[in-house]
């Protein structure tokens, strides 16, 4: 049994919170007595979430500056963060030599980038806190080699090994960092994707959520470094 008690009153940072398995993790957290820092490029598509416990900020997370404002902003709401959940990314699939090196560049600067840089000055804040939790939304993408997936493997391999890294450096810092490698999910993350798709087969958002709250809601004195969440047929 989850105890989500122990969530009351933490600030929780999400980016790419205006839609997808960001939004659905904001609907999940809502009504559990956390503060929500929600982070997107787009806030009108946040206008549901409106309470005195949730921030709307515009960010975009491949902007330094922007993540810095973010950060600030967040900090002078709640005066803490006890946790960042990295959910913005995007996707565009088709061979390498087929493919266009602006979908190449733009996975790269919000998928890796973009995690970089939140982890960056989040951690900083973390580190001075001596606590907190960050979990980094990977993919099955990033561990794995599927035709069609090269610009976004190579933004995904990047984040896992970043993520890896991260943890070795900031373990001894009482921050606890999980890498989330979740396969295929039924979200909006396909809407622009020019591909057939059976999304019946996907992991559908309420398990990835269910899956989210576990690790926000495991003691202390355990870390669980990644968890790898399949859709129940496997890759599709």
């Amino acid at each position: 049994m989850i105890d989500v008690t122990q969530l009351k009153d933490k600030v929780i940072v999400i980016t790419g919170a205006s839609r997808g398995i960001g939004q659905a993790i904001a609907h999940t957290l809502k009504d559990k007595g956390v503060r929500l820092v929600l982070g997107a490029r787009t806030i009108a598509e946040q206008s549901e979430f409106q309470e005195d416990t949730i921030l709307h900020v515009s960010l975009d997370v491949s902007d330094e500056e922007s993540v810095m404002r973010f950060k600030e902003v967040a900090l002078a709401r709640f005066g803490k963060v006890d946790v960042l959940i990295n959910a913005a990314g995007v996707g565009s699939f088709s061979s390498i030599l087929d493919s266009e090196t602006k979908d190449f560049d733009d996975m790269i600067s919000i998928n890796l980038r973009g995690t970089y840089l939140t982890c960056k000055h989040f951690g900083r804040t973390m580190k001075s806190q001596q606590d907190g939790q960050i979990l980094n939304l990977v993919s099955i993408a990033g561990t794995m080699a599927l035709p069609g997936n090269g610009g976004y493997s190579a933004s995904k391999y990047g984040v896992y090994g970043f993520t890896k890294v991260l943890q070795s450096e900031l373990r001894r810092e009482g921050i606890r960092i999980t890498s989330v490698i979740p396969g295929a999910i039924n979200s909006s993350f396909w809407d622009n994707v020019d591909m057939e798709l059976d999304k019946s087969n996907m992991i559908s958002l309420r398990s990835i959520t269910e899956h989210i709250l576990f690790l926000l809601c495991q003691p202390k004195h355990a870390v669980v470094d990644e968890i790898t969440i399949m859709p129940p047929n496997g890759i599709l």
